[in-house]
């Protein structure tokens, strides 16, 4: 890219310009660690002023690179004033007391979390568990897979084991460019929807005239009333994000710790090794609200109004933002009358997740489906789909999957089908790195892949969490689940 330097360099900073980003330095850069001979790809080094990096400038910047001829070339961005830590904490959660917590939810750390690298926010995946070091540590990590940490062929496949200050960081972010614009969106079209509402209700209001009293039109008003103090939640929430969340750099929420390289393990089990920790920063989580690691499993009711011709307003709970209702929910873990499990409807539809279901179980599972099948009824909340249901048979899939990283070996997977036909597929793209539990919330693995036609997925793959169990104890001897949070 030499010869043309002089020519893109005056690119890359009018699109700033464009954007407003106040940025201070545009430096061609190699990175290599000390001691090693290789470097990296060539970076395009950008220093910015705090606060004054917007998603698509970063988004920007690649195009214009692949545009020019060079899409190989990395864009990174590092502030002028060294802080590795700035930004908001990750919003509370609690589904019960929370006005919109469909709106709410992409902002917290409640399991089914959206991240990206900090470096590609473009490849949008899903952070699994929360674990910590050791009982006399106060380090936290996430775990999710690593081509979600290290998404390839933007990252070479090498193992990544950071145990100095001076290596650089690979830093993850909450939400992604798209996912971003998604949830910001969402809050918009609520306002929208909600208006459009106030203003038929007021009209009935208006044709009902000043004079009318009755049921009808003081529930008109409750109704209106509603509706307007639901906007004003919405609205809190949308300054509160937009206010700190505008930046690539603000919602980091850690740094990948350690990796392996992701490849099919030797044996005797031949699973996938595609697994990464992130060491988060503690001061992006409010530890004091923090509800632990618990799955959100339902949907989030709204109080809504429908009004029928000479009669009075209706008034009813509808569920958005989720598939399944906390009635069809209970249903669907107790399929068979003979197999049935001991599942509880969670409150608040947070469910714990304590334990890990063992290689045992998995491949001899014992409960019944519809049909008298044994099977394992699992489910999980990722970035792409939000909570499903799905059946584990207890067979194992053989499978090829990242031909980025060559490999050549078939692995073992954990193969989980979708819930029935009707229920639709167990995951989507943007899903990896989720965890998957049963219904006591122990976890049976991590999703890796999907298979299927193009852009649909008929069998999800996991990698056994207590196999990966042990391959992170081999890093860290002490670490285990974060504890239960009442």
């Amino acid at each position: 890219m030499q010869p043309r330097w002089l020519e893109i360099g005056p690119l890359i900073y009018e699109h700033l310009d464009s954007r407003n980003v106040k940025w201070s330095s545009v430096d061609p850069t190699r990175f290599a660690e000390a001691g090693k001979e290789e470097v990296s790809v060539l970076h395009l080094w950008i220093g910015v002023m705090p606060g004054t990096l917007a998603f698509e400038a970063a988004k920007g910047c690649k195009d214009i690179l692949a545009r020019e001829g060079f899409p190989d070339v990395e864009v990174a961005f590092r502030e002028s004033i060294v802080t590795q830590s700035v930004g908001p904490k990750l919003l509370s959660c609690d589904p019960s007391v929370d006005p919109v917590p469909e709106l709410r939810s992409p902002f917290t750390p409640t399991l089914g979390i959206q991240i990206v690298s900090l470096k590609t926010p473009y490849f949008a995946g899903t952070g699994a568990v929360y674990l910590r070091e050791g009982s006399q540590s106060d380090r936290i990590f996430l775990l999710t897979a690593d081509h979600v940490a290290r998404p390839p062929p933007v990252h070479n496949n090498e193992p990544l084991s950071r145990k100095h200050s001076s290596q650089p960081r690979e830093e993850i972010v909450v939400l992604g460019t798209d996912a971003y614009s998604d949830a910001i969106n969402r809050m918009m079209s609520t306002i929208g929807r909600d208006l459009l509402s106030i203003e038929t209700w007021n009209e009935e209001i208006k044709r009902l005239g000043p004079f009318v009293a009755g049921e009808e039109r003081k529930n008109y008003e409750v109704l209106v009333e509603k509706v307007k103090s639901k906007i004003e939640d919405v609205n809190e929430i949308h300054d509160e994000v937009t206010k700190y969340w505008t930046t690539l750099n603000q919602p980091v929420i850690g740094y990948v710790v350690h990796a392996p390289a992701v490849a099919v393990d030797d044996g005797p089990e031949y699973f996938t090794r595609d697994w990464a920790l992130i060491d988060l920063y503690r001061d992006k989580i409010d530890w004091d609200t923090f509800k632990g690691i618990k799955i959100y499993v339902g949907t989030f009711p709204s109080y809504l109004g429908n009004t029928v011709p000479g009669f009075s307003v209706l008034f009813y709970f509808i569920y958005t933002s989720g598939k399944i209702s906390p009635a069809d929910f209970i249903l669907k873990m107790h399929p068979h009358p003979e197999g049935q499990s001991n599942f509880k409807y969670p409150l608040s539809g947070l469910l714990q997740v304590k334990g890990v279901v063992k290689d045992d179980e998995i491949r001899k599972p014992q409960q019944l489906d519809a049909i008298g099948e044994k099977c394992l009824i699992v489910v999980r909340n990722g970035k792409a789909t939000g909570p499903t249901l799905g059946r584990l048979i207890g067979m194992e899939s053989f499978v090829r999957t990242y031909p980025e990283y060559g490999i050549k070996k078939t692995s073992i997977e954990i193969a989980v089908y979708p819930y029935s036909n009707k229920d639709g597929a167990f995951s989507a793209p943007g899903d990896s790195g989720s965890i998957v539990v049963d219904s006591k919330g122990r976890i049976v693995g991590l999703l890796i892949a999907g298979g299927g036609p193009i852009e649909k997925t008929d069998v999800t793959y996991l990698t056994p969490y207590w196999w990966i169990e042990e391959q992170m104890k081999k890093a860290y001897p002490n670490i285990f689940l974060y504890q239960i949070v009442e």
